[in-house]
């Protein structure tokens, strides 16, 4: 089995393009990785994923442990035969859905004790159990288990909790062991505080990790907060590893960390929206529910390769979603997940022709002309 290694091929600035290469195929950086949470991407095949230009899927450890079980997915083979795709997956630790979905959470030193949101039932995660099912799972890519503080919170209470995952990643790096072929990464934690930013990158970097994720942007703080909290950040990471946002976000959230040095990305937003009628375009987002698509006879894009375009006006896009078909969110998804994975493609050649700040400028303005329609 081949190493968990990271190529870099280009810069442009903080900005970076590279490869992740891993045993089950490599990641093209900087990379979009659609959102498969309970082992599918939301109205979507694996064999579709795939035509999108994907790399990677994500998919997530509490959801997972919640329902089918991790034992479970173990026995019938690991999480890439029971769902059907080949190439790299990377999972949450469960972390951010343990505090955001679960009920009557309790968290201590050990780990976190809450109720499933499905049935109620007493569940408990802690570092080490987060690792285990991970590994059960069989992902090329696995999170340490963190501390998700919720927005806004005080500096207090940011530096306590900042404090507590770090226990919990060295912990969760001692049980990841050595997997050859599969990669562990830290979670830099710290709020909007600069100084506990450089804190945790720190201290993740002396425990050593295969890669970096930034977590706890983009809930709520902002734009604005969000790019100088990464600007803040980025440089105190390794250049030699990965760079990972969690959790984020809007094309013009994308291209504005690329900008700042980030390499991995992830979000529901593509698919979310698609099952609620919203096609990202590069002129911005348009609602297929709004009566002005139900007579016109133009492709969403016309470029664009997916089928949703090739094969379908605005008008029945408009229909379907207004008739609640499942087709729908089945050619809308589609399309979304087309779109982010050319704006990567679009982003890396830009990286490598020098080209990245007049394509991040045109992402931007197309964001703000969405924001300007929607009103």
């Amino acid at each position: 089995m081949s190493e968990f290694r990271f190529e870099l091929h280009a810069r442009c600035g903080a900005a970076r393009a590279g490869v992740i290469h891993t045993p089950r195929g490599d990641i093209a950086t900087p990379a979009f990785m659609p959102v498969g949470t309970a082992a599918t991407v939301k109205a979507m095949l694996p064999e579709s994923v795939c035509a999108t230009g994907a790399d990677i899927v994500l998919a997530n450890t509490y959801h997972l442990m919640l329902r089918p079980g991790a034992e479970r997915v173990a026995r019938l083979g690991g999480l890439h035969n029971f769902m059907g795709w080949e190439r790299p997956i990377l999972t949450d630790s469960g972390g951010y859905q343990v505090m955001s979905l679960a009920k009557l959470r309790k968290i201590t030193e050990k780990g976190v004790a809450f109720r499933s949101h499905i049935d109620g039932a007493q569940e408990f995660l802690s570092p080490e159990r987060a690792m285990q099912i991970q590994r059960l799972l069989g992902s090329d890519i696995q999170m340490v288990l963190d501390e998700c503080p919720a927005f806004p919170a005080s500096e207090g209470e940011i530096e306590s909790s900042l404090a507590l995952s770090l226990r919990w990643a060295r912990r969760s790096k001692a049980v990841f062991g050595a997997q050859e072929g599969r990669a562990c990464f830290g979670i830099v934690q710290g709020g909007t505080f600069p100084h506990l930013r450089r804190r945790a990158a720190e201290e993740l970097i002396a425990i050593g990790f295969d890669g970096y994720a930034v977590g706890g942007l983009a809930v709520g703080e902002g734009q604005a907060a969000m790019f100088e909290t990464l600007e803040a950040t980025v440089p105190h990471l390794p250049a030699d590893r990965p760079r990972y946002l969690m959790g984020v976000g809007k094309p013009s959230d994308i291209a504005g960390a690329v900008l700042l040095g980030i390499d991995m990305f992830e979000c529901e937003l593509p698919t979310r929206s698609g099952r609620n009628g919203q096609a990202f375009t590069r002129e911005g987002a348009l609602n297929l529910r709004n009566a002005r698509f139900a007579e016109d006879s133009m492709p969403l894009e016309a470029d664009c390769p997916c089928p949703a375009c090739r094969k379908f006006s605005r008008a029945y896009l408009h229909h379907v979603v207004k008739a609640g078909e499942i087709i729908a969110s089945m050619l809308v998804t589609w399309h979304n997940l087309v779109h982010y994975q050319q704006l990567m493609s679009a982003l890396r050649c830009a990286i490598a022709d020098g080209t990245l700040p007049a394509l991040a400028a045109r992402v931007a303005a197309s964001n703000r002309y969405a924001a300007a329609a929607d009103k």
